[in-house]
């Protein structure tokens, strides 16, 4: 069974060539069960090895191989300063005949893909959150690589989003409410830039990256994303997977302010808005997730900005996610 493909020029992958990787290079793993694991995540193809592991394979060549040698260089640095649970690589495979890229084998982290449905109290998954970012923002930047193509630009100055940003509420002028989606970015674009030290940030934390166990937040996945740079890109996680009262918790405990705010804003929006034309019919879940964070954003105005009568015009439902095998490449 091949991973479902998200991309012009994604590669072949499917189970005979994940074991065959594994018989060349780490034979003692060839003969555990392999099996598929559906995800929305756009950059990694995953598989279940046996019980306790896992192997991910980037879907193309390119910024998702570096993006993996990271995670395999700082997961292991990071995991004993943070609260919550993160991916353990235990080996990284070399590219071999059929397929050009490396990947990893990891220890398969337990949890299921965090929900509102799953998650017992919403207050308590954002001080969770709030204390796990204090932790990841408080570790040395030493060594860290600074924003690039390497974790897809994220954390930059919002303003080199503007043209993408632009364009994609253009494509999508039938099915949202352009005027106010453009005064929400505009607001976002008003924010000054960071100018404080640059910390360390996942890079992509959403709720598709969120692990729950026994109905609390429990790991965080997916760190291609990792870099030292403007805090306001990990905090788009408020809009992207708490509610209104949980945001302003969230926002509290952090004690995040306001130009900081309005630019974690602009990265929810900008973050979903790019994804809603790019995934529309490759990625539904993606897409159902998006179009949740606009709504969010647009409920949940800019300091000044009236915005609350606007909502996006596509109507959504709550997503349903498979709660072990939705785990995000």
């Amino acid at each position: 069974m091949s991973a479902r493909k998200m991309h012009v020029d994604e590669l072949d992958i499917d189970v005979a060539l994940v074991r065959r990787l594994l018989s060349a290079q780490f034979p003692e793993w060839a003969d555990l069960s392999i099996r598929p694991v559906r995800s929305s995540g756009s950059d990694n193809a995953m598989f279940r090895l046996g019980d306790d592991l896992a192997v991910r394979l980037p879907r193309r060549v390119g910024r998702t191989v570096e993006s993996l040698e990271k995670e395999c260089v700082w997961l292991p640095r990071l995991a004993p300063s943070l609260p919550l649970a993160v991916p353990v690589p235990l080996a990284m495979g070399a590219p071999d005949d059929g397929y050009p890229c490396g990947w990893a084998v990891y220890r398969w982290l337990e949890g299921e893909t965090a929900t509102v449905t799953n998650i017992a109290d919403s207050r308590q998954a954002a001080e969770d959150l709030a204390d796990f970012l204090a932790a990841l923002q408080g570790i040395d930047t030493t060594g860290a690589p600074s924003t690039g193509e390497h974790n897809f630009f994220r954390g930059v100055p919002l303003a080199r989003r503007d043209e993408r940003v632009r364009s994609a509420i253009a494509s999508l002028s039938g099915e949202l409410d352009v005027r106010a989606v453009t005064a929400a970015w505009e607001a976002a674009l008003e924010a000054p830039d960071w100018d404080g030290p640059r910390l360390l940030i996942h890079g992509d934390l959403s709720d598709g990256n969120l692990l729950a166990h026994r109905g609390r937040l429990s790991g965080v996945i997916d760190w291609g994303g990792i870099a030292a740079a403007d805090p306001a890109c990990d905090f788009m996680v408020a809009w992207s997977f708490l509610d209104r009262g949980a945001r302003d918790r969230f926002r509290a405990t952090l004690q995040i302010d306001d130009a900081t705010w309005a630019r974690a804003r602009g990265w929810a929006l900008s973050v979903a808005l790019i994804a809603l034309p790019y995934y529309r019919t490759t990625n539904p879940v993606r897409v159902a997730v998006s179009w949740r964070r606009v709504g969010e954003v647009l409920a949940d105005p800019a300091p000044g900005r009236e915005l609350r009568d606007h909502a996006v015009e596509r109507p959504r439902s709550p997503i349903e996610i498979d709660p072990v095998d939705e785990q995000r490449g």
